[in-house]
């Protein structure tokens, strides 16, 4: 188990999630501090490369949800291929398919391991709390059940992902917009979506090594899929897609081969 660093909650951590998760976006503040109080809320710093967690480990569960903040992304890896199987960015949650609670006690797999790639801020959320806020909120449910079905959609989009690097590629880039639109955290205000995706990220997620990723990244770049990312600090491992329906054309593209991709 990680070693994770407790800081004390932000003056107003409620309205942070109230304004910036999608668990909890446009609840009324004052009605969820009656199920969350501050004393019940454990935020907490979880460093990049340490395990925080073995996911459906038999006969073991959480305490707590975690809601991500900040940072990561955080993501799931499975053995032996040591490929990565989910991903998690700040606005949304993770662990809710190791809590006993709900269906999400059928909602199991094999052991995987649940890491922070980067650094990530968390707010772990109680067990009986989340019980009595999906009892008592229809609203809540449904977005907590959505987390579930984005999960599982998700990794379908990685099992389409073919030994063809373009489509390979593609379908991962396919799965995060489809995820972060979904959750109202993407599109940017000009149509693009940023992703802090390093290459070892993809390269594991797809099963392609780093100087295929780079190849394909480079090609998806000057046919105008991609651009370089401005202004930030970890600009090396940010991917911009602007083009989010032109990847669909890759992502189909199995048989077609993409004209781009020097290699048939």
């Amino acid at each position: 188990m990680a070693r994770q660093a407790k800081l004390d909650p932000p003056p107003d951590l409620l309205q942070d999630l109230t304004q910036h998760n999608f668990l909890f976006r446009g609840l009324d503040k004052s009605w969820l501090a009656t199920y969350l109080s501050d004393d019940q809320l454990v935020r907490e710093k979880l460093f990049s490369g340490r395990p925080i967690y073995t996911a459906f480990r038999p006969g073991q569960s959480l305490d707590y949800l975690y809601v991500q903040i900040g940072g990561g992304p955080v993501i799931i890896r499975s053995t032996p291929l040591d490929r990565i199987i989910a991903m998690t960015y700040p606005g949304s949650c993770f662990g809710m398919r190791n809590l006993d609670f709900d269906f999400g006690e059928v909602c199991r797999t094999f052991p995987s391991l649940v890491e922070a790639y980067k650094t990530t801020d968390v707010v772990k959320i109680p067990l009986e709390a989340l019980k009595a806020l999906h009892v008592e909120s229809e609203d809540f449910r449904a977005r907590y059940n959505m987390l579930f079905e984005l999960r599982e959609k998700f990794q379908y989009h990685l099992l389409n992902c073919s030994t063809y690097p373009p489509q390979a590629v593609a379908s991962l880039l396919r799965a995060l917009i489809y995820q972060e639109r979904n959750l109202g955290n993407q599109p940017q205000a000009d149509g693009s979506f940023l992703f802090d995706l390093p290459i070892d990220i993809i390269a594991r997620a797809c099963q392609l090594n780093h100087r295929t990723v780079e190849q394909v990244l480079k090609g998806m770049t000057q046919v105008g899929l991609l651009k370089a990312a401005k202004g930030s600090d970890s600009q090396g491992d940010v991917v911009c897609v602007v083009d989010p329906e032109g990847l669909k054309e890759v992502y189909g593209a199995t048989r077609d081969k993409v004209s781009w991709w020097p290699l048939k």
